[in-house]
């Protein structure tokens, strides 16, 4: 029997990895609360940890973890930046998910564009006090907009299909451009300057860290409409904040934010917030935010569960090699050069 210690759960969570668990005669340690220094302990005894994306999974965390003799991080998320994987090298595998449900995330992203420009939130608010009117709830016509679309990976080329769909003109960035995509694109300086609505679809690196901030937010086009349903640390959230203020940008839909972490997945209606930039941008007419909440479909949560348990499987019975490992050792990390039929290290 594999033993789990599956940290920061939610009952959403349980009812697919209990199935799939006992299917894989697979053990989970169901824990509410998060990993990090302070509760790595509650480990012990287990073979691998299953976390999620506010999980803090740093170098003194995986010593840790090693010393427990805990052997795999499985993350239930496509996202690692929360994972010190160079440090994890040596001492503990880790493997992802990455892909559960782009289809879910697109939409998300695609619900908050369509709820911001066309006022439905408002409107919903209003016609629950029985007010019906029109003012103020003006948004514009999808057709013919230019829709600006950072990262290209699965999720980003479903965003990009809605978009065509709606009659809209894809313009895209992506480091690694998807070959004989019928993708137009540009570099990203092109990409701020011309589009009427931004969306962020790729992961969070040192590299793409802030890659919305100030000087990017001023070479936009006044009016601009932000969407984000990757990574929060990806948009400076205080730029954010002056060009709203600034009327530079139009809207903003947010479902991730750069210090989420404590604050989104929990109940905080009865409690004083104490992130006061959040507190203001929610506080914005043009702002929405959800909390996190882009993959939350049953398809998703079925797919997340399914292919963790089997990437837990997959490493215990193949002698540590599972396809969807997460490896420094060619310091690429997902696009690993070598053949996956040796374990890493």
């Amino acid at each position: 029997m594999i033993k789990v210690a599956f940290y920061d759960t939610k009952e959403y969570d349980k009812p697919s990895f209990e199935r799939y668990g006992a299917e894989h005669e697979m053990q989970f340690r169901f824990l509410e609360t998060k990993l990090n220094e302070d509760t790595v302990e509650l480990a012990k005894g287990c073979d691998a940890v299953c976390v999620f994306v506010n999980d803090t999974v740093n170098a003194a965390v995986i010593e840790k973890l090693y010393e427990y003799g805990v052997k795999l991080i499985a993350l239930r998320s496509a996202g690692y930046n929360n994972v010190d994987v160079q440090a994890a090298f040596g001492k503990a595998h880790v493997v992802h998910v990455p892909a559960y449900s782009p289809y879910a995330v697109a939409e998300h992203a695609i619900a908050l564009l369509l709820t911001s420009v066309r006022r439905i939130h408002k409107a919903y608010n209003r016609t629950r006090e029985f007010n019906f009117s029109l003012n103020g709830l003006t948004g514009f016509d999808f057709h013919g907009k230019t829709v600006g679309v950072i990262g290209t990976g699965k999720i980003g080329r479903i965003f990009i299909d809605i978009c065509r769909g709606f009659g809209m003109h894809v313009i895209a960035y992506d480091r690694f451009p998807a070959s004989d995509s019928g993708i137009e694109y540009v570099t990203l300086d092109e990409l701020l300057s011309r589009s009427d609505i931004i969306s962020l679809h790729c992961p969070l690196t040192d590299e793409t860290r802030h890659m919305i901030d100030a000087s990017a937010i001023e070479r936009m086009k006044k009016g601009v409409v932000i969407v984000n349903t990757s990574r929060g640390g990806l948009i400076d959230a205080e730029a954010l904040l002056e060009g709203i203020k600034a009327r530079k940008v139009g809207a903003a839909c947010l479902d991730v934010y750069e210090e989420e972490a404590d604050i989104f997945f929990e109940d905080r209606s009865g409690h004083i917030l104490n992130d006061d930039l959040l507190s203001r941008l929610i506080s914005m007419p043009n702002v929405i935010v959800t909390s996190h909440q882009a993959f939350l479909t049953a398809e998703a949560l079925n797919n997340i569960a399914e292919t963790t348990v089997n990437n837990i499987r997959s490493y215990f019975d193949n002698d540590g090699v599972c396809d969807n490992e997460l490896c420094y050792r060619c310091g690429n990390i997902e696009r690993c050069k070598k053949e996956r039929k040796e374990r890493c290290f």
